[in-house]
């Protein structure tokens, strides 16, 4: 049973995102969106932490959300895809469950 995970926090003023990661499962979803895009940046301190879950779960960011922060593409990380809000509904649509971390 596959999750998609949404972090809407940023990983600079929470912890939102690294507990996030503490509980996804191989197989699962994490989408960042809001100032959640911040953890798909490269070169952080949480960049090591993302990247060793990047093999068992599928790691994205909303890039509408992106472009707004001023974040360009070339500044994510490696193995980070972007998706749009109809990549976005595809995600809920086709995971067993949405867990939002707020």
């Amino acid at each position: 049973m596959a999750t998609l995970h949404t972090v809407n926090k940023s990983p600079f003023s929470t912890q939102t995102l690294l507990s996030c990661l503490g509980h996804a499962k191989a197989g699962d979803t994490i989408l960042m969106i809001e100032d959640g895009v911040y953890g798909a940046a490269a070169g952080t301190g949480l960049s090591d932490a993302m990247a060793a879950m990047a093999g068992n779960i599928t790691l994205a960011v909303l890039a509408p959300d992106m472009k707004a922060r001023g974040i360009d593409e070339g500044r994510l990380m490696d193995g980070v895809k972007t998706v749009d809000y109809a990549g976005f509904v595809e995600l809920a649509a086709t995971t067993d469950r949405t867990q939002n971390w707020l």
